[in-house]
């Protein structure tokens, strides 16, 4: 158990947790939400000790072990990917280093023998003996072949070594698990098999991460970070988010009697719970719902940006032909023979192994790129917004936002004042003095709202996204994808976010150096569709 008790902390005049009051218990996972900024990360921090709050305490359960995902690729350079994930458990990796030691000795005494034979025990007792295999069993379920395990972690690529610290964090069983953000960079299949790995896991874990469909598959309660209050809720992210704006529609309804309003809740509350059953955090979700009362659900306080685009004109009959189109680079092939044609009412999710090759092919058929070969055709009729993987060349110089965005006014708007551009900003939640804010000091996640702005004051009837879900906090995640959802034109988008590509798109394109696999279906159907892996097989080889 951790019990966190008046928990303060403050940097200067600001202010990010004023006595913070909570217990986590064993047997549950919380996803830890709130706005960029609100302190997430930091309140982790905290709970693992690495910083000391201002005032109050965290106390764990006396001889609990805590494990946490570490940031710093660099820490364990001069390792072996084996001994990095037999680290996470120190106390068993000290041991075998002491034992270890004493065997080394030259003048081996009686003393020692003791102590050594004492130190069996305890590394007996913790799984000592089976750790190597079990680090390298762990290490292969999270795509690490055997070829890397004996590497030294400073010859290990990138994206290898995201792996290797989530071994380590989820090595040898720890009581209580911190997590921040464990998906990045980690492709469709592993974070399957984490999502099965934490819904099985039955020790406390504490998640922070911006994938909502990996919140709704692990957690069985969400700890809200709000005003420097943090307040937990039973149920997933999409209960919390679906049950507190219920709550907040209902606090609105003046005209609607109490016990109206009480058999709603209850209902809903049934529904989840009754969904619960089918998930993978089966039997401790909905014992959870099972015991909530209605008087539980509260309104949110956030808020979330207003993306709505609506086109100028309604796109003809030709919309994009695309006829055998490549591109390489460095001498290596991105995609080759890529042939489709899209048509009305399209949204359209592309995939493929390479996400320099999916940005690459944005960038061509936008025009900021030559392609080798092929050709590519928009229709007439057709108006596009593009969200770059990559917005960092929009904003060089020292324009406020509000001039920034004056210069990507279309032609067609005739009459555009300052208020009319406030209305743009203020939908991505910027307000009042901030509109004079310098572009060059904006946060990761305020260029991408302004850009979100830019595109709406375009009017497109396509919008073209790659990786729209980065930088931005879960609230204007989730409205980017209601965006989305009910945008009446075509999209054509990359991303890693599960919920944003099953819930939009109708049509999957796989691209590949040798050409592409291209269905009209969910992205859901398209990874259970068995015919598709021997056609990646082939195109990938």
């Amino acid at each position: 158990m951790i019990s966190v008790n008046n928990v303060t902390l403050a940097y200067g005049k600001r202010v990010l947790f004023d006595e913070v009051n909570l217990s986590f218990v064993k047997g549950n996972c919380y996803g830890i939400i709130g706005a960029n900024g609100a302190g997430k990360s930091t309140f982790l921090k905290i709970i693992s000790g690495e910083i000391d709050p201002n005032k109050g305490a965290v106390s764990i359960t006396p001889g609990e072990r805590m494990a946490v995902l570490k940031q710093d690729q660099f820490e364990f350079d001069e390792v072996t990917a084996l001994q990095t994930v037999m680290m996470g458990h120190k106390k068993m990796w000290d041991t075998m280093l002491e034992k270890d030691a004493i065997y080394m000795k030259e003048d081996f005494s009686e003393e020692d023998g003791m102590r050594a034979g004492h130190l069996e025990a305890e590394f007996g007792e913790m799984g000592g003996y089976t750790a190597e295999s079990d680090a390298a069993t762990l290490l292969n379920e999270l795509g690490v072949p055997d070829d890397v395990h004996q590497l030294l972690m400073k010859d290990i690529a990138a994206n290898m070594k995201v792996r290797i610290l989530l071994a380590q964090a989820l090595f040898g069983n720890p009581d209580i698990l911190l997590l921040d953000e464990p998906t990045n960079n980690l492709d469709v299949s592993t974070i399957s098999w984490l999502e099965n790995f934490l819904a099985d896991y039955q020790n406390i874990v504490l998640v922070v991460s911006h994938d909502r469909h990996f919140l709704d598959a692990v957690c069985t309660h969400v700890a809200d970070v709000d005003k420097m209050k943090i307040k937990i809720y039973t149920g997933n992210y999409t209960f919390w988010y679906e049950s507190s704006q219920l709550a907040a529609r209902q606090a609105s309804d003046k005209n609607k009697k109490q016990e109206e309003k009480k058999k709603d809740l209850l209902e809903f509350i049934a529904r989840f719970s009754a969904n619960a059953s089918k998930s993978k955090q089966a039997t401790s979700r909905k014992k959870a719902l099972d015991k909530l009362v209605f008087e539980d659900i509260t309104p949110s306080n956030r808020k979330y940006p207003g993306i709505i685009f609506k086109p100028e004109r309604e796109p003809g009959n030709q919309i994009l032909n695309v006829q055998k189109l490549s591109k390489s680079l460095d001498g290596r092939t991105l995609f080759g023979n890529v042939n489709f044609d899209i048509v009305k009412g399209q949204k359209i999710a592309f995939l493929g192994k390479d996400p320099v090759a999916l940005t690459a092919f944005f960038e061509v058929i936008n025009k900021r790129m030559q392609a080798d070969a092929g050709i590519f055709e928009w229709g007439t009729t057709i108006t596009t917004a593009y969200l770059p993987n990559d917005n960092s060349e929009f904003f060089t110089g020292q324009l406020t936002l509000l001039d920034w965005l004056r210069q990507y006014v279309p032609d067609h708007y005739t009459d555009v004042d300052e208020d009319f551009l406030r209305g743009f900003l203020g939908k991505m939640l910027f307000s009042g003095d901030e509109i004079l804010k310098k572009i060059n000091v904006l946060s990761g996640g305020e260029k991408v709202r302004c850009m979100i702005s830019r595109m709406m004051l375009q009017n497109p009837n396509v919008v073209i996204l790659d990786e729209p879900t980065n930088h931005l906090d879960l609230e204007s995640i989730t409205a980017f994808n209601d965006g989305m959802i009910n945008f009446p034109g075509i999209v054509l988008m990359t991303t890693h976010d599960h919920q944003f590509m099953q819930t939009t798109a109708n049509r999957i394109i796989e691209i590949t150096p040798k050409g592409i696999i291209d269905r009209l279906c969910t992205y859901d159907e398209y990874l259970e569709d068995a015919r598709i892996a021997a056609l990646q097989e082939e195109l990938y080889a």
